[in-house]
């Protein structure tokens, strides 16, 4: 049997810094990890794939020329196919960077499914037999995967979730996209870029209703203007496969019906159905730990990311909100420090959100919605990338970034942000607000010209001229 300080169960982002972190602390960590490379759903179906394929996308639509060659890779049938070729260097390296942090650290990777026998003993079922681990410590950040109601025809070809877009050897003329989250979001606006006439029915009357609503706003004009339909204020009542007319599509002869609730019907080509993820903890066997978990296999833990057994941790998409692959890394990082004794700070209450459409939109603090409701006295400072000669020079004219900010002590209270390299400039105003500015830094401070980060500068002056002086 092995014996170690900690036993991490999964290998992505939050498994990976907890990995890291009690390495670097001294301690003996070995990784368990089912699949046959490391880096968890985040690097191999998840994160990086559909950012490289985003990437990919604004390439060969002639957004941004980032990837050589892939112009010509699309000019073929098998044009997604293809284009995912062009991505996988990008998964590949990804996962040998973790291996090597991995190999570097001195951190052990057994390949099988883990499981546990007791809430300190783990075996892990895998290609050479099965291995027992007894750890004085345990992390579980073994994820999450997409929800598959019972009454869904999934096949992988005509009704996918997030998993299988990947996997598509080639578009479909139409899809219909049932949820208008982040992921279905993201990829409604890649596919449209391609052509890809696109429907996406949401059940809430605006898509991303935790974002600001002017730039959730934004986000809906620009994809109704890229050819999406946005069916809002509808759920999908049932979920078939019919026969196709002829000559619609050429693969299986067979189209995807949704009937609404409201009596409307919508046919495509195929059918994304992206409402929810489930917590990958079904064969962790819990019970024999002392765990459990809620109706979504998610686990509860304290802000440690301690659960109700001491010696057991759990981190990443498996413990719920917010399900980011960076807030998954620092609750690795201080699960490692907490467990071992060790002090540590960290800016969780100023989490950054990414949200990478077409266009990419960024926020961190608080949305003018909650500090209505919460009775703050604030104001707007908008500033549009027309406005920027760094926008001009993108091309990108229809971008913004807006501040929030407070109307008597003048801190910045939110950021937010739609349009090219929204999730990079996000992090200026992340920075200010962790370190307690106000908007005259904006003011005051001189950037790069001509850079996006002016925006900072001209929604400051937008601002200070609707506020009183201090």
């Amino acid at each position: 049997m092995r014996h170690v300080d900690l036993c991490v169960i999964g290998s992505g982002p939050g498994g990976q810094k907890a990995a890291i972190q009690a390495a670097k602390l001294g301690k003996s960590v070995c990784v368990v990890e089912k699949m046959d490379v490391v880096g968890g759903v985040a690097i191999n179906t998840g994160t990086i794939p559909s950012k490289a394929l985003r990437e990919a996308v604004m390439a060969v639509t002639g957004v941004r020329i980032l990837m050589p060659r892939v112009e010509e890779a699309l000019s073929g049938p098998n044009r997604l196919g293809e284009l995912m070729g062009a991505c996988n260097r990008v998964i590949a390296a990804e996962v040998a960077l973790v291996r090597g942090h991995f190999l570097s650290n001195g951190i052990d990777v057994v390949n099988g499914h883990g499981s546990f026998i007791d809430a300190n003993t783990v075996q892990a079922d895998g290609p050479r037999g099965v291995e027992t681990i007894y750890a004085e410590h345990v992390v579980i950040a073994v994820g999450t995967a997409p929800s598959k109601p019972a009454g869904v025809p999934f096949n992988r070809d005509d009704v996918i979730t997030s998993d299988d877009v990947l996997g598509m050897s080639q578009l479909p003329k139409s899809m219909i996209v049932v949820g208008g989250g982040v992921i279905g979001t993201e990829y409604a606006s890649m596919l449209a870029m391609l052509g890809v006439r696109m429907t996406i029915v949401e059940g809430r009357s605006r898509l991303l209703d935790f974002i600001d609503a002017e730039i959730g706003e934004a986000l809906q004009y620009q994809l109704r203007n890229s050819g999406c339909t946005l069916r809002l204020g509808e759920k999908v009542a049932t979920i078939k496969l019919v026969d196709a007319p002829a000559g619609s599509r050429a693969s299986d002869g067979r189209m995807v019906e949704a009937l609404l609730e409201s009596g409307k019907s919508i046919t495509a080509d195929c059918l994304l159905y992206c409402v929810g993820r489930q917590g990958s903890t079904a064969g962790l066997n819990l019970a024999a730990a002392g765990l459990d978990t809620d109706n979504r296999g998610r686990i509860v833990v304290n802000g440690e990311y301690q659960t109700k057994v001491p010696n057991i941790y759990a981190v990443g998409d498996v413990i719920g909100f917010p399900a980011l692959a960076s807030t998954s890394m620092e609750q690795g990082r201080i699960a490692a420090m907490h467990m071992f004794g060790r002090s540590h700070e960290g800016y969780l209450d100023l989490v950054p959100y990414g949200i990478y459409s077409v266009p990419e939109i960024s926020m961190v603090g608080w949305t003018e919605e909650r500090l209505t409701a919460e009775g703050v006295p604030f104001e707007s400072g908008v500033a549009h990338y027309r406005e920027i000669a760094r926008g001009q020079l993108l091309g990108d004219t229809t971008g913004m970034l807006k501040l929030l900010v407070h109307q008597e002590s003048h801190a910045i209270l939110g950021v937010h942000a739609i349009g090219t390299n929204a999730t990079e400039l996000v992090h200026i105003g992340q920075a200010v607000m962790a370190f307690k500015g106000t908007v005259e830094y904006f003011v005051n401070t001189v950037f790069n010209y001509p850079t996006l980060a002016e925006c900072y500068k001209v929604a400051a002056m937008n601002a200070l001229n609707k506020l009183p002086s201090l």
